[in-house]
Parts: structure tokens; C-alpha cells; sequence
């Protein structure tokens, strides 16, 4: 079986840590700000963790 290429709009978009967590950032925070308030805009500034399920098929998108 050949090899799987890592996909490239997931490469720039999610990062896996040292140890093996998937870490991303939040859509929506580009545009359309005049309507959202600012602690919304502050959240989307701060990166989280994907869990579960989500997690695992990103990995194989990437390769892990």
C-alpha cells in the first residue's frame, strides 16, 4: 500500500504537541467583527484541545 499524503489544509491549521495532543484554533475571528461582542473576539484568540474521535481522524490526516 502506498504511503498517505498529509493533508494540506490541516498541516497549517493544527498542531500536535510533544505529547501527542491536538491543538487548534477557533474559526470566525477574521470577519464580520463589527457585530460580535469583545469577549467573543477574545475567545477566539486562545487555542484548545480536540478530544475524542475528532482528535484520532485528525492524526491520520497528519500522519501520526
Amino acid at each position: 500500500m502506498p504511503k498517505l499524503k498529509t493533508h494540506s489544509g490541516t498541516k497549517d491549521r493544527i498542531r500536535i504537541t510533544k505529547n501527542g495532543k491536538v491543538i487548534h484554533g477557533h474559526a470566525g475571528g477574521s470577519h464580520l467583527l463589527q457585530k460580535k461582542s469583545a469577549a467573543r473576539k477574545r475567545r477566539f484568540a486562545v487555542t484548545t484541545t480536540m478530544t475524542g474521535k475528532s482528535a484520532k481522524n485528525i492524526k491520520l490526516k497528519l500522519g501520526v
